[in-house]
């Protein structure tokens, strides 16, 4: 089991999750190693809660089957629940944000493409479109007359 983990410095915003709905899905990208020969896959790969693909060999299903160049493998990975919310701490903490069953691979790195979600820490203000591929974002909160923002991201790969 692996973990993708988000440390961030959240001024003004609570609740931070990526738009994950089954109208509109996001896609998880990754760097990806072979855990047999630890061959990395020279492009990013995405992966979606939403999309099954069939285990080659097997009966099963997982979100994301890859066939490693280098050694042929078979590897899978399936997302375990929904993304959980990231929450307003002072200090940031390390918090996780989606689990992964991983067989034969790993996830290297993340790159945060797509819809990120946040709403007011003390307003009810809803924040959509944020986007975190920068490393940060900010916005202006109308109803706190307060300049809001993610700050400092950082994001790990850990085993869960």
């Amino acid at each position: 089991m692996l973990a993708l983990t988000l440390t961030a410095e959240l001024i003004g915003v609570t609740d931070l999750h990526p738009l994950d709905t089954s109208e509109e899905p996001y896609f998880y990208t990754f760097k990806v190693q072979c855990t047999s020969c630890r061959e990395t896959h020279p492009n990013w790969v995405s992966i979606s809660r939403f999309e099954s693909t069939e285990i080659s060999g097997s009966k099963g299903e997982a979100n994301f089957v890859w066939r490693c160049k280098a050694c042929k493998r078979e590897s899978t990975a399936s997302i375990k629940d929904a993304p959980k919310t990231y929450t307003h701490t002072s200090p940031p903490t390390r918090q996780t944000i989606i689990e992964f069953d991983c067989r034969g691979l790993e996830f290297t790195e993340f790159q945060a493409n797509g819809e990120w979600l946040a709403k007011g820490l003390e307003t009810p203000t809803k924040f959509t479109a944020i986007d975190l591929v920068e490393g940060e974002w900010y916005d202006f909160d109308e109803k706190s007359g307060e300049e809001v923002s993610i700050k400092d991201i950082k994001w790990e790969i850990r085993r869960a």
